[in-house]
């Protein structure tokens, strides 16, 4: 719209107001159409020698000597909306606009189509460059993200809480990828490892150790005690004049069981006694079964054989007073008698 710089006629500045009103009728009449004129038919042009358009003014209307001989467009992106209400006047003639002239964002994340490679994000979402969900960041791949997570640090692929923290099942305070003993009982003090503790290192944990100085490198029983060269397997008791173990017997000699699997090199020889009541030679006999009997036992539960044997000593060395019941009954036992440790 801009011509080559003439001066102004009649050399005054006139506002737009006044021509609008004196020139209105002339700009539908005169041979110049789409410009203002002067009474005389000239084309005004303000002090830099620009034609004055009227608001009636349209492209067919345009005259070579005010446009400079260019190609006269209201609508220089060619999107359909006129440059005066064309808020991205330099669009891409191949894209979509919307009312003005902008590029569309047709799910209105904030990123137009042409650079959307997500489409069709729920409203309110926030986005990345690319028009995609943006995920906050989890450094160390709990699926907790950083700004929630307690523990950032955590190893991967162990399983956390809600707070990114991992897992401690047993509430002992030894994480579960560490802990070697994940059952411990609440509130038992543990190890690095989640075990509980063994200050002496016999084998048989503090809580239950009713001996926790025992030196180093002496054989224990089940309460973390000294294992003597003679034990009585007292709760050990059997039918009447029979071989066949009877009350809690089964669970006394579990526990031996497993102080025999603790030392595999210990040789053992059970020993079986009876009260003074009938003949020497059937009590002898007896005591030989029963004792054989605690010798299956053990050899059932996976001790060897090999370190197991049984005797029976019938009526001989009794340890109380075969006169009373109370006495009898303790006569009536067997014995571990430790051969080799």
């Amino acid at each position: 719209m801009f011509g080559k710089k003439l001066t102004p006629l009649l050399g005054v500045a006139i506002s737009v107001a006044v021509m609008s009103a004196a020139t209105t009728s002339n700009a539908a009449a005169n041979d110049t159409p789409g410009y203002w004129t002067t009474t005389s038919g000239e084309v005004w042009r303000n002090g830099s020698g620009q034609c004055w358009r009227t608001q009636f003014w349209k492209p067919e209307d345009a005259i070579a000597e005010c446009e400079d001989g260019k190609p006269v467009s209201n609508d220089s992106d060619m999107d359909g909306i006129t440059d005066g209400l064309d808020s991205c006047p330099n669009s891409s003639t191949d894209i979509k606009v919307d009312a003005r002239g902008c590029e569309l964002d047709s799910d209105g994340d904030g990123v137009v189509d042409s650079l959307d490679r997500c489409p069709s994000t729920p409203a309110g979402t926030t986005v990345t460059a690319n028009g995609c969900k943006k995920i906050a960041a989890d450094s160390d791949g709990d699926g907790i993200v950083d700004s929630e997570d307690r523990c950032p640090g955590t190893s991967s692929g162990a399983a956390v809480n809600a707070s990114g923290c991992e897992l401690d099942n047993d509430k002992d305070g030894v994480v579960n990828s560490k802990d070697r003993c994940p059952t411990t009982t609440a509130g038992v003090k543990v190890n690095t490892t989640g075990c509980t503790l063994d200050t002496d290192n016999d084998g048989i944990v503090d809580s239950r150790d009713d001996c926790p100085d025992t030196g180093s490198g002496q054989k224990v029983d089940a309460k973390g005690c000294e294992i003597s060269e003679v034990i009585t397997l007292k709760g050990v008791t059997f039918a009447i004049s029979s071989d066949l173990l009877t009350g809690n017997s089964s669970g006394i000699l579990d526990e031996v069981t497993e102080i025999l699997k603790r030392y595999p090199d210990m040789v053992i020889e059970v020993a079986g006694y009876t009260d003074n009541r009938g003949s020497v030679s059937l009590n002898k006999a007896l005591s030989q079964k029963r004792a054989e009997s605690v010798v299956r036992y053990f050899t059932v539960k996976g001790i060897s054989s090999a370190n197991l044997t049984a005797k029976g000593h019938g009526i001989e060395s009794p340890i109380a007073d075969n006169n009373t019941a109370a006495g009898r009954a303790q006569n009536r036992r067997v014995e571990l008698h430790i051969i080799q440790q």
